[in-house]
C-alpha cells in the first residue's frame, strides 16, 4: 500500500533533478528564483520544456521549498495559460490530423498577445534533427506567411493532408526539408501554411 505522503512528494527524474539543482543554485545566489528563460538556456532546453519540468516539480511538492519566500518565485512559476492540443501531425510523411481538443498548458511568456495558438502532437522522426521527437508536442501561432527555412504546419490541398516541414521558395514551387539527414525534401506547388512552430514540449511529460 502506497503512502499518500511519499506518493505526494514524488521522485524527480535525472532532467528534473537537474533543474532542481539549478534553480536552487540561483536562487541562493540570487535571492530570487530564475525564469523559465534562464533556466531553459542554462539546461540546453526550451521554454515549454522548462515550464513542464517546473510544473511536474511543483505537483510533487519539491519546487517550494526551493523558491519558497522569494520575491521573483510567483511572478515567475505561476504564469501560464492553456491552448488547445488538436490532434497528431506527421512529421514523417503527410496524414490527416487527428482531432482530440484538448488544453494543454504552455508558459505565458512565449505567447504574443493578438496571435492564436494552437498544439499538435508529433507522429514521425523526419524533424528529430531539429529536436523534434516522436511524440513530442509543437507548440504553433497561426499565421499564413513564414520565411525560408522557418518550421511549419502545411497544408496540402491537392493531397487533403497535413504536415509539418522546414519551407524554402524555389522557382514557383515550393520545397519541404525534413530535419532527417536520412530523408529526402519533396517538392509541391499548392500548399497553405497554418502556423509556424514556437516552441516544443517533450514527451516524457504526456503521462504527467
Amino acid at each position: 500500500m502506497f503512502n499518500s505522503s511519499s506518493v505526494a512528494l514524488g521522485n524527480p527524474s535525472k532532467r528534473q533533478a537537474e533543474v532542481l539543482s539549478f534553480v536552487r543554485k540561483y536562487t541562493t545566489k540570487n535571492g530570487y528564483a530564475p525564469s523559465l528563460s534562464e533556466i531553459a538556456t542554462a539546461l540546453g532546453i526550451s521554454a515549454p520544456t522548462a515550464h513542464q519540468h517546473v510544473k511536474v516539480l511543483r505537483k510533487k511538492n519539491l519546487l517550494q521549498a526551493a523558491i519558497e519566500g522569494r520575491r521573483r518565485s510567483a511572478q515567475v512559476y505561476d504564469s501560464s495559460c492553456e491552448i488547445p492540443l488538436l490532434g497528431i501531425i506527421a512529421a514523417g510523411g503527410p496524414i490527416e490530423p487527428i482531432r482530440d481538443p484538448r488544453p494543454i498548458e504552455v508558459p505565458k511568456n512565449m505567447l504574443v498577445q493578438k496571435a492564436n495558438y494552437y498544439a499538435l502532437k508529433i507522429a514521425g522522426v523526419s524533424m528529430v534533427d531539429d529536436g523534434i521527437f516522436d511524440g513530442d508536442i509543437v507548440i504553433v501561432r497561426e499565421q499564413s506567411i513564414i520565411e525560408d527555412g522557418e518550421k511549419a504546419v502545411v497544408y496540402l490541398p491537392d493531397k487533403d493532408a497535413v504536415t509539418l516541414k522546414k519551407v524554402y521558395r524555389e522557382k514557383g514551387r515550393f520545397k519541404l526539408v525534413p530535419a532527417n539527414h536520412n530523408m529526402q525534401p519533396f517538392y509541391e506547388t499548392n500548399i497553405e501554411i497554418q502556423g509556424k512552430v514556437m516552441g516544443v514540449i517533450r514527451n516524457e511529460f504526456q503521462a504527467s
